[in-house]
Order: structure tokens, then sequence, then C-alpha cells
């Protein structure tokens, strides 16, 4: 999986925004001297993350963006979403046809059935991930990680043997 710089700076740029607070806007000076970026480049992200509702603005002397709703209720996957970012998209097979106009493997494909199933599983990962999770320290958000997965693993799988009609094993009547 590549993530672009404007996943990557959008993302900060979000965790930066958060990190304020919904009671002090940040302006794009502000976020871009904190993230080492240009202002017209927060710009662009701000928009993109305002016009994902993800992020409000204020006009004004006392005016920037703050954050739409709590972090906990903020996924990653919305985030970078929003800035664009999908491992498999719809028209992938589209952009590497070979010598022809369209792939050979349109109906039989081993590897596009490989990009959709890794894109679900870190789909589920992004899903779970919510911003306040990554505005902890590095240390505290992969122990969160890992726990959070754990405990979906669980969920998952049968914690004592079952039939496969998903009656106990030995209980059948």
């Amino acid at each position: 999986m590549k993530v672009t710089a404007q996943e990557e700076y959008g993302l900060r740029c979000m965790i930066s925004v958060a990190g304020s607070g919904p009671d002090k806007p940040l302006t794009v000076h502000e976020i871009g001297a904190s993230e080492g970026l240009s202002g017209a480049y927060v710009s662009k992200l701000m928009n993109l993350l305002r016009d994902a509702g993800l992020v409000d603005s204020v006009r004004g002397r006392s005016g920037g963006y703050y954050i739409a709703r709590p972090p906990d209720k903020v996924s990653i996957s919305e985030i970078l979403a929003a800035l664009g970012g999908h491992i498999f998209e719809d028209h992938y097979c589209e952009r590497f046809p070979g010598d022809g106009d369209e792939c050979v493997h349109t109906t039989e494909c081993s590897i596009r059935s490989l990009w959709g199933t890794l894109e679900g599983l870190v789909e589920q990962v992004l899903r779970r991930t919510t911003l306040a999770d990554l505005m902890k320290s590095e240390r505290h958000v992969h122990d969160d990680l890992m726990s959070k997965e754990a405990a979906h693993q669980r969920r998952k799988l049968p914690m004592f043997p079952v039939e496969p009609d998903g009656a106990p094993v030995g209980e059948k009547p």
C-alpha cells in the first residue's frame, strides 16, 4: 500500500486541528508552521477535509479551522477517503492492460482478488482506528491497535469448539 503525500499531510493536519480542540480554531499559517507545509498546500488539504464535513472553518480575526466532530467519532478511513485514498480503485484493471486495449484477465484474475482482499483488510483496520487513537503517543497507538485487532479476532472466532450449525460440541440433542 502506498500512502500519498496528500493523505499523509492531510492526516497530520487533522491531528493538529483535533489537538487544538473545537474552541481554538487554527489558521492555515499555524497548521502549516506546525507541519512544515506551505499555506497554499494546507489550504488545499483543509478544503478537501471541510468538503467532507470533517472540519469546519470560521472567518475573521480569530478564525481558522476546527474539528467538526469529536476525534473519537472520526475514523481514519473517513479522512483518507476525503483525501482520495484507496488501494484498489474501480478502474485498476484499465490502467494495466498490457499491449491491448483491455486486460487479458477480465474474467479469472487472481491478482484482482488479492488487491480486493488486501483493501478489505486494511479498510477494516482504518474504520476501527479513530483520530483520537492517533492523537496518542506512538507506543500507545501500537498497543491500542493491537488490542483492537485481538478483540476483533476474538469476536470472529468461537471461544469453545462448535459444530457446523453453531451448537457447542457435545450439546446436540
